[in-house]
């Protein structure tokens, strides 16, 4: 029988911590729930957890500084949510290393439906690439580990969004790819005419591999048409 799914809550409302974990149990998943960053990274030292819902608001350290720090150092998925909706704080919290965002008040379901969404792609990944990667360039995608290793065998860790992407553009290398295949790619869904979701997510990679944004040579920009990784892969075990 398969382990539950472990989740970990970080939001300073205890009455919606209680909501969310006593829902979210209820679904079958394992549930931990802390008010604020300094509680988050104490447990995340002694446990492991499949996915990071993380609040923006937060007493101390803010969402966004806790989920760039974290990313620093972890691929584990990050779904944010914060109490303002609008497209700057979601493109920030994005920037910073989210898989995804929710906006508050949200209906519970739509957050177990995004939290199984994340975890499916993950373990889509884990079953299909565990001893797979794509060489391109000075790097290799680890498609199991999920992350970027270079020439020198340093990893760069990459969020799950992030890890979609460039799993997409390498293994449709020297092809233009559209916005919305890109979207598909990372979230299952059609890019909408002011969502810049992709952009973003570019402009994060580019900088995960050095890749000078106003010439790039490895994420090149196809004006009309999308994306596109400028170079050979090669697929290696």
């Amino acid at each position: 029988m398969s382990q539950p799914s472990r989740l970990l809550i970080v939001d300073d409302d205890p009455d919606l911590r209680e909501l969310l974990s006593d829902y979210l149990s209820r679904q079958g998943m394992a549930v931990v729930a802390v008010g604020d960053g300094e509680a988050m990274n104490r447990i995340l030292a002694e446990q492991t957890f499949d996915i990071l819902i993380l609040d923006l608001m937060l007493p101390g350290t803010d969402g966004l500084t806790l989920c760039r720090d974290l990313r620093s150092r972890s691929g584990i998925p990050i779904l944010m949510l914060t109490a303002r909706g609008d497209e700057l704080d979601r493109i920030i919290g994005l920037e910073m290393g989210a898989d995804d965002y929710l906006p508050k008040p949200f209906n519970p379901r739509e957050l177990l439906a995004r939290v199984r969404s994340i975890l499916r792609r993950v373990e889509e990944r884990r079953d299909g690439s565990a001893l797979r990667a794509l060489q391109f360039a000075d790097w290799r995608l680890e498609l199991g580990a999920q992350h970027l290793v270079d020439r020198e065998g340093v990893v760069t860790p990459l969020s799950g969004g992030e890890f979609k992407l460039m799993q997409a553009l390498a293994e449709n290398s020297q092809r233009v790819m559209s916005r919305d295949q890109l979207m598909e790619a990372m979230n299952g869904k059609e890019a909408g005419p002011f969502d810049r979701t992709v952009d973003v997510m570019i402009g994060r990679l580019r900088r995960r591999l050095g890749d000078d944004a106003r010439e790039p040579l490895l994420i090149k920009t196809i004006r009309s048409g999308g994306y596109m990784l400028a170079c050979e892969v090669v697929s290696v075990r």
